[in-house]
């Protein structure tokens, strides 16, 4: 039985190239069949790396039958993966995130959840040696996750395992790091092609807290400026979205990825008061800048408060 690898919903880099490095490590390697899926279309910047890469593009996963064999990369989180999830027969979980309850297993299986900025660190580690099999692809591939997720070294999750990897990589690969993650960057921050819902959508995750639920969506930009000339339309927008997608708030943080700084969009009197409790600010009219936040994981999630 083949085996199915995916990552979250909002696909990013880590989870669109993560599942294509774990699948090729299991048929390649371990000579077991598996094949990478995705929960929907990567962002820019994922389709930037696929492309540059010439990574095969993972097929869309439209239902999961029950009994199928999955292992579950870059999340733990039942609300980021497919209905049905616990129907399925999950056999690993590899993350870098926060533990999460609501996953229901047949058996004990392999869980490793490691705090690295990124899931292709963590798969370079559980393959050890085998690691020098990877083609040059794969390796572009488990480079491209690590610069998007650490911001090219930028963001505070970065690791030094992350960093020393990332280096070992590109010399491997015989690319300059600012070079490419500048390309990689370019790509991410072209946003014309996509709707207001599209954006708020892009890269986002649930979170409740307390009663109240929230999508908290980011948007990681080197021009921030074409974003937030959208300001107007976004929030409009962020009623509609949080409507159909059963959550009482939209949180939309546009972060400036060189100035290491993040503009949270402040459309009522909720996200206000979320925003002044949280990061210890006041806010403008609509906006406010959050100096040195740029990382949802340990800077933006780990302080909402009301």
């Amino acid at each position: 039985m083949t085996t199915l690898v995916f990552g979250h919903k909002s696909p990013d880099t880590d989870s669109t190239g993560s599942p294509i490095i774990w699948a090729w490590y299991m048929s390649e390697v371990l000579g077991l069949p598996a094949e990478a899926r995705l929960l929907g279309e990567p962002n820019t910047e994922a389709a930037f790396v696929v492309d540059r890469w010439d990574l095969d593009k993972p097929a869309l996963l439209e239902t999961l039958a029950a009994d199928t064999d999955v292992v579950i990369v870059d999340t733990n989180n039942p609300a980021e993966l497919p209905d049905g999830i616990n129907d399925a027969n999950i056999t690993a979980i590899i993350d870098h995130h926060r533990l999460v309850a609501g996953l229901e297993t047949r058996a004990p299986i392999d869980i490793t959840i490691r705090p690295l900025a990124c899931t292709a660190t963590i798969m370079h580690e559980l393959m050890g040696a085998d690691a020098a099999k990877m083609p040059g692809k794969i390796k572009g591939a488990m480079l491209s996750c690590i610069l998007s997720d650490t911001l090219e070294f930028r963001s505070p999750t970065t690791t030094a395992r992350d960093r020393e990897l990332a280096e070992q990589l590109a010399e491997e690969l015989e690319i300059t790091i600012p070079a490419y993650a500048a390309e990689m960057f370019a790509a991410k921050s072209d946003v014309s092609a996509f709707s207001d819902a599209e954006l708020l959508r892009m890269d986002s995750k649930e979170f409740a807290l307390g009663e109240t639920k929230f999508r908290v969506s980011v948007l990681e930009t080197t021009s921030p400026d074409t974003v937030l000339a959208r300001k107007d339309g976004l929030m409009k927008t962020m009623e509609t979205v949080a409507r159909e997608d059963g959550v009482d708030q939209v949180l939309l943080f546009v972060v400036d990825i060189l100035e290491e700084q993040a503009t949270l969009l402040v459309p009522n009197d909720l996200v206000r008061k979320l925003a002044e409790a949280s990061f210890s600010t006041v806010c403008g009219e609509d906006s406010v800048i959050l100096p040195g936040i740029v990382s949802r994981k340990k800077q933006i999630i780990p302080n909402l408060t009301m």
